[in-house]
Parts: structure tokens; C-alpha cells; sequence
């Protein structure tokens, strides 16, 4: 018999099946399911189509994931996810209702053309022109601007459960003639400044918290007075309050 006509003698344990996959799918169905389940949680919420998905893929992997003790993603852990998935969605409706009334605020006499506002992912920006709340170069309230703050407050005290992060942001000129050595100082002051008119009204000042951005994130590229104008601005950011047991 030629050597190629040998039979070739496996070794035993090369027979074995491998099994170390299961560890890998196991994981992978996981995350999936709980992809699934947040994109479903940020579309049209029904309370018993989610209960009775979620309990049909539970009893359709019972016994499968009970053989991989080594899944890193549990069941325990899948509930926690599928909770802190459903509050995000009751917060993000619980905005909406507020920004509805931001849209009705922008209509109140006095307040046209002063207020404009985004509702992006749960978080309310109300945006206030620099121009119109301060002086150039100046970081001390106009008259124009504290009328305009006055017509925020009652929208503001409605809404307690509401933060209030308050950021100032200017162009990309240096002030000339100020007492304030860069954009930085500028924009920091103005937004403290806002910040204490608001708790002088009576706000809470656990709400409130102030920034000073400069001319970083700007909404128009700096290469125009018109869009140097826009750029100027204070922007009050409100997002929800998760409180006690809610």
C-alpha cells in the first residue's frame, strides 16, 4: 500500500464538538433583544404589546439561556435596561407637553420675536439673543433683558421639575473697551448674571446652574456681522428632574 493510501487516524478528542460558540450567540440574542426593545420604546409606547413581546422571547429562550452561565448580559440585567428604556420614553413625552406650552409662551404679547426654541431628544433650549439682553462688550442686564426674563418667569416657576442650565456664548471679536479680558470672562458673566436675576425673581437655585462657552459651538460660522449677531446669545437649557420615586 502507498504511504497517500494510508488511513489517517484522527485523534479522539479532535471529535469533540466545540461548543464555546453558544457563548457568543447566547450574548449576541441578547443585545439584540434589548436593541429591539429600545427602538420599540421610542416609538408609539403600548404598555401590553411590550409585556406580551417581551414575555414571548423570555419563554421562547427559556432553558437556552439557563445552559450559558457565562452570558455577560442577564435577564436581570435585560429588566433594567427595558425600565431605565421606558422611563426615558415617559420623560421625553413628558417634555413634549412642556415644549407645546414654549410654543404658546412665544406668542404672549411682549414676548414675540424675543424667545426662540428646539426640542431635541427630551431637552428644551430656549434661546435669547446677547443683543437684546445686554450691551456690547457689557455683561450687566438691559432693561430689555430683564423684562424679557420677567416674561420666562411664570413659564419657569410652572415647572419645577425642570433644570435650568444657563449658557452664555459670544462671537469669535475679542471685546474691545470691556473690562473683561476674553470671550471666555464675558460669556461666563453673562450667564451668572442671568442666572442671579432668575433666582432674584425666586427661583430655586438647586435648579439653576450657569456656563460660559465663548464663541465655541456656534450657530453660524463667524464671517458676517449678521451671523455674528445670531451667534451672540444665552441659551437656557431645561431638562427633566427625575424626583423621589417618579
Amino acid at each position: 500500500m502507498a504511504e497517500d493510501d494510508k488511513p489517517i487516524i484522527q485523534d479522539p478528542e479532535e471529535e469533540e464538538v466545540n461548543t464555546t460558540w453558544l457563548v457568543t450567540s447566547a450574548d449576541m440574542s441578547m443585545l439584540l433583544l434589548c436593541f429591539f426593545i429600545l427602538l420599540y420604546s421610542m416609538s408609539t409606547l403600548d404598555t401590553s404589546k411590550l409585556s406580551d413581546t417581551f414575555s414571548s422571547v423570555t419563554k421562547a429562550l427559556k432553558g437556552k439561556m439557563d445552559k450559558v452561565a457565562t452570558s455577560r448580559v442577564t435577564r436581570e440585567e435585560a429588566g433594567v435596561l427595558i425600565d431605565q428604556a421606558l422611563m426615558r420614553r415617559q420623560i421625553v413625552e413628558s417634555q413634549r407637553k412642556v415644549f407645546a406650552e414654549v410654543k404658546t409662551l412665544q406668542t404672549t404679547k411682549g414676548m414675540e420675536g424675543l424667545v426662540s426654541a428646539n426640542f431635541e431628544n427630551g431637552v428644551i433650549s430656549l434661546r435669547l439673543s446677547g443683543d437684546v439682553l445686554f450691551a456690547p462688550g457689557q455683561a450687566q442686564l438691559s432693561a430689555q433683558g430683564v423684562q424679557a426674563l420677567t416674561g420666562l418667569k411664570d413659564f419657569l416657576f410652572r415647572h419645577p421639575d425642570q433644570t435650568v442650565n444657563i449658557r452664555g456664548y459670544t462671537d469669535d471679536v475679542k471685546p474691545v473697551g470691556s473690562r473683561y479680558a476674553d470671550n471666555w470672562e464675558l460669556s461666563s458673566m453673562r450667564a451668572v448674571n442671568v442666572l442671579r436675576v432668575l433666582m432674584q425673581m425666586g427661583l430655586e437655585p438647586k435648579r439653576l446652574t450657569a456656563t460660559g462657552l465663548a464663541d465655541m459651538d456656534p450657530l453660524y460660522p463667524n464671517n458676517t456681522e449678521e451671523n455674528r449677531a445670531r451667534n451672540r446669545r444665552v441659551e437656557i437649557i431645561l431638562e427633566k428632574r427625575v424626583m423621589g420615586g417618579q
